[in-house]
């Protein structure tokens, strides 16, 4: 009886089919399990499901914070349609309200049918569906020709049971691409589809609200970082754009030391978030140092102080003349002393008031001069005092800037501060060097920086790209207190000089250069009146300084803690603390390690 193989022919032959499609819905699952990028994912879930039913159009809908589905991808073979997604081109439909203005659930539409009925929804021909609200199918239709007929409409619900999304399948085609309703097992396999779909995509959302959350955190210490300075308010934000800018000029070379070098995306995220922790420290640098615009402020500047101290030695100076009136002295010689005395008090605190506001350099002269108004001598009240006390004076005769040594240390101290809170955080495997990249970026390359001391084979690309970021912004920033913001020409003239002194790293500033990262960043970034002709030849020719790196032994041990000026004026002061010194991570992210 042959009719009985054919049968059984027919019936093994389903059987494989349907095998072979758990088998592809199994695949699909690992597949979507594997794939981090969002939009990659979203595309995926949107065209298995198509594939997995011969669906000719799909659309993929993810649900809004304020209750609505939003169209995330919409797809039509025939139409040869594709946007949103992977694709790149906006989808211009407006989300489908879940509920209406009265708050009463929609259900006039399937898809937010089936997004409040939490089930599976099949249409088998649309335009003999009265229950649903075609109108605007039906009016695409007509006015592109093509025909919307069956519909296979499937809630993505996860774990918690709430609905995250929504998929929707057109007009499912069989061999020979007659459109069909969905059968039964259609149905069912992209009910299994959409299950693990689910749980993929609110894994995935869940991990970009974290990562959201977190970077917003970091975003929110930078701008407190950076508000509680009105002289540092960008800094926080331009270092990681210039960082950034510059590391992509580090992966695209294609020769020189650095060809073969690249990052992945979890690298470059890695980067992103160190450079907006770089100065993290700061948030414990007291205001009155981290802003100091003179040598004599602290809560406010002393200079005041030492004004009314003149205005004492002033009056004296009048006392004592009027008194040698009195006595008969010869007024016209005692009116020409006491102009003198006056005029000289005048000179003096207007050199004082010219010191106190700092600048490049203070001659030993003017640091003698100094030393020696400290001895002048006032009455005030019943006590003699000193003009200028030891602080006084060891503050005016700071040579460069506005900050003693030991300010200096308290300011660089930001680096010992962020090395620690960063070094105490647990960050997960995709963002371990975050502390490595982030306080290193005042080190040298000879090893003459701090807070370690660490030499240029110890310090990664990244962190040694943030360096030139770092000095670069400062020397071209417009508010600071201390300095006005420098010319393009003068900054990378300074910056020559400090590849000059192994403080940059020679051939990171060299492609700093032949990039032309510093103009594409100074078009963005600089006032116009800033940006001027650099003689980029000059600064390629230069060459570093020969220099002779400390003992291995001395450069490990460098890297498991700070520089001993360090140590002492942060001291750990307990073991217990949770800003404890581990030891740092040096390890590089590359394909090829440049010379």
């Amino acid at each position: 009886m042959p009719w009985r193989g054919l049968v059984t022919s027919r019936v093994v032959g389903a059987q494989e089919q349907k095998e072979s499609r758990y088998e592809l819905l199994h695949r699909i699952g690992v597949a979507l399990s594997a794939e981090q990028n969002r939009d990659r994912l979203l595309d995926l879930i949107l065209t298995e499901a198509q594939s997995l039913c011969q669906a000719d159009g799909g659309t993929l809908y993810l649900r809004t914070e304020d209750d609505r589905l939003a169209f995330e991808i919409v797809k039509n073979a025939s139409l040869q349609i594709e946007i949103g997604g992977v694709s790149g081109q906006p989808v211009p439909f407006p989300p489908l309200p879940l509920y209406d203005s009265s708050g009463r659930p929609n259900r006039s539409n399937v898809a937010t049918f089936a997004a409040h009925a939490k089930r599976l929804v099949h249409i088998p021909d649309a335009y003999d569906s009265e229950k649903f609200d075609f109108s605007g199918t039906k009016a695409f239709d007509k006015k592109s020709g093509y025909r919307s007929k069956s519909f296979l409409t499937i809630p993505l619900i996860n774990s918690e049971g709430l609905v995250i999304g929504v998929i929707q399948l057109l007009n499912a085609q069989d061999s020979a691409g007659n459109v069909i309703p969905f059968d039964a097992e259609h149905q069912q396999i992209v009910a299994a589809l959409a299950s693990q779909a689910a749980i993929a995509l609110d894994n995935k959302l869940l991990m970009e609200a974290q990562k959201n959350l977190l970077e917003s955190f970091i975003k929110m210490i930078a701008a407190a970082i950076d508000a509680k300075s009105p002289y540092t308010g960008g800094h926080c934000e331009r270092v990681p754009v210039l960082t950034e800018m510059l590391m992509d000029a580090v992966c695209d070379v294609k020769e020189g030391p650095f060809a073969g070098f690249d990052m992945t995306e979890d690298e470059r995220y890695e980067l992103h978030i160190a450079a907006w922790l770089h100065d993290c420290g700061k948030v414990t640098t007291p205001v009155h140092v981290m802003d100091k615009a003179t040598k004599l402020e602290t809560i406010f500047d002393r200079i005041e102080i030492i004004r009314a101290r003149f205005e004492i030695l002033k009056r004296d100076a009048k006392i004592a003349y009027l008194d040698e009136i009195v006595a008969g002295a010869d007024r016209s010689a005692a009116k020409e002393r006491y102009d003198t005395q006056i005029r000289l008090l005048s000179e003096d605190l207007e050199f004082l008031e010219k010191a106190n506001i700092g600048g490049e350099f203070l001659p030993h002269e003017a640091q003698a001069r100094i030393t020696q108004m400290g001895e002048i001598r006032f009455q005030e009240g019943t006590q003699t005092r000193r003009l200028l006390d030891d602080e006084e004076v060891n503050n005016l005769s700071i040579s460069r800037g506005t900050l003693t040594e030991d300010e200096r240390l308290i300011i660089n101290g930001h680096m010992v501060q962020t090395a620690r809170m960063l070094d105490a955080l647990p960050f997960p495997r995709n963002l371990r060097k975050v502390p490595e990249y982030a306080s290193g970026h005042h080190e040298k390359m000879d090893g003459g920086g701090y807070p370690r001391g660490i030499v240029a084979e110890d310090m990664s690309i990244p962190a040694r790209a943030m360096a030139i970021a770092d000095v670069f912004e400062a020397l071209t920033a417009n508010d600071r207190p201390y300095k006005k913001a420098k010319t393009l020409s003068e900054s990378m003239r300074i910056m020559g000089f400090m590849k000059k002194d192994n403080h940059l790293d020679p051939e990171l500033f060299d492609l700093f250069v032949t990039s032309g990262v510093y103009r594409k960043y100074a078009e963005k970034h600089l006032s116009p009146d800033l940006i001027d002709e650099v003689d980029e030849q000059a600064l390629l020719a230069i060459k570093p300084k020969p220099f002779e790196p400390p003992p291995q032994p001395e450069r490990e041990l460098r890297k498991t803690r700070f520089l001993p000026e360090y140590e002492e004026r942060f001291p750990v002061r307990n073991s217990q603390n949770p800003l404890a010194i581990t030891p740092m991570t040096t390890a590089h992210s590359r394909k090829a390690e440049p010379s």
